[in-house]
């Protein structure tokens, strides 16, 4: 079964979202993980709006990569520049891809305009995981 490291800043937004797409769209073939060079817990708004596309994230949980350093990846996935740059070294065999999706977590406005900036961060990661799991297989 294949490995997958979905890394960010602090775990809570965009890998968190990330790592529900990628197991919804690998439909437990592959073995999903999400963490951060930080953690941060997962953002309440993040959890709201995967469920309004039916993605469960609720009970995701926030993890630091030093959690995961004994596992063998196939690919490791960063989702925001931060990580990139402070993703330590990885022994290993990964494939490594990178992706800076904006954080919603920095939206500022209305309740509605912050809503809005997350679907639209949740739709690009959306098309990125459909994507990364049709070209992976």
């Amino acid at each position: 079964m294949k490995k997958i490291l979905v890394l960010c800043t602090g775990n809570s937004c965009r890998s968190q979202m990330a790592e529900g797409y990628l197991r919804h769209f690998a439909e437990e073939r592959w073995d999903v993980y999400s963490a951060g060079v930080e953690t941060h817990g997962v953002n309440p708004m993040a959890i709201e709006i995967m469920r309004e596309d039916g993605i469960d994230i609720s009970h995701h949980t926030s993890n630091n990569i030093d959690e995961y350093r004994n596992i063998a990846f196939d690919f490791v996935i960063t989702v925001c520049d931060h990580a990139k740059e402070q993703c330590p070294f990885f022994p290993s065999r990964a494939k490594r891809f990178h992706y800076n999706f904006p954080d919603p977590a920095k939206a500022s406005g209305t309740e509605e305009e912050i809503q809005q900036q997350f679907r639209s961060v949740r739709d690009q990661i959306k098309d990125f995981c459909q994507k990364f799991i049709a070209e992976e297989r």
